[in-house]
């Protein structure tokens, strides 16, 4: 069954991706950029070409979600996948369900910062990356390499995924601690694996160490963290605003 790495775009789902990759799919935890393929990105194109599916016709994509997971699972086995993807379940569209579905790891990142590495990477100003992440949007609409995504707005992104805590199969994990606490929080994460697979967990300790070694953000601590304090008072004041709860339930302020 499947175990999602789900985020909202640049907070950092690659690394996990990698320290995953490295750790369960490797023979000694050491990271190469191949292992990575193991961890595929979902919705994607080639998928729905295997069941015949029109990407163009949006409603025929999202009627054969569920279909196309059928395609990845294996029952018995722990499977990753990577989604940007808003987590949706309604009549007309179903993201995913407890069929296919195992659990989540859910990383966030203050979008604080997502503002001012969003804004420097797209070279757009900061109140067009405030207005992107506070509307409800999609990614790959214009892309004939990627599927159209439902992004969502980043408070609908981040709160649609939490239906998976009752069901204890939700993992929080913020990229400030994975950034200043990578062996805590990864070790976090395998436990919880474990957790979904019912199953002792075991360290395998020279594995996990060559994981953290060779996937190693560099001179992420110092540069990353704070970018927040570089954006404009305006733009910073009135994403605060809108978002007030969400920031205070993961301790931004």
């Amino acid at each position: 069954m499947i175990v999602w790495l789900a985020s909202y775009p640049q907070s950092e789902n690659d690394f996990v991706r990698s320290l995953l990759s490295s750790y369960i799919f490797s023979k000694d935890g050491s990271f190469h950029s191949e292992l990575l393929e193991n961890i595929d990105l979902f919705p994607s194109n080639s998928l729905f070409n295997q069941l015949g599916v029109n990407t163009n016709n949006e409603d025929e994509m999202y009627e054969n979600y569920i279909n196309s997971q059928k395609i990845l699972n294996k029952k018995d086995s722990i499977m990753f996948l990577k989604t940007h993807s808003c987590f949706v379940n309604t009549n007309k569209f179903k993201f995913t369900d407890r069929h296919n579905t195992l659990g989540v790891i859910y990383i966030v990142r203050d979008p604080r910062n997502i503002i001012s590495s969003h804004s420097q990477d797209f070279k757009i100003t900061e109140d067009q990356s405030l207005k992107f992440l506070l509307s409800e949007t999609f990614l790959g609409k214009e892309s004939d390499s990627h599927c159209t995504t439902y992004l969502g707005s980043w408070k609908s992104h981040y709160n649609s995924w939490k239906v998976f805590r009752r069901f204890n199969k939700y993992l929080l994990v913020r990229y400030e601690d994975l950034i200043n606490e990578t062996d805590k929080t990864f070790l976090n994460i395998l436990k919880f694996i474990a957790h979904l697979g019912r199953v002792n967990f075991t360290l395998d300790e020279k594995k996990f160490e060559n994981s953290l070694k060779t996937t190693e953000i560099k001179n992420k601590k110092n540069n990353e963290l704070k970018k927040f304090n570089q954006i404009n008072s305006k733009t910073k004041e009135s994403l605060e605003k809108e978002l007030e709860s969400e920031l205070k339930e993961l301790h931004y302020l």
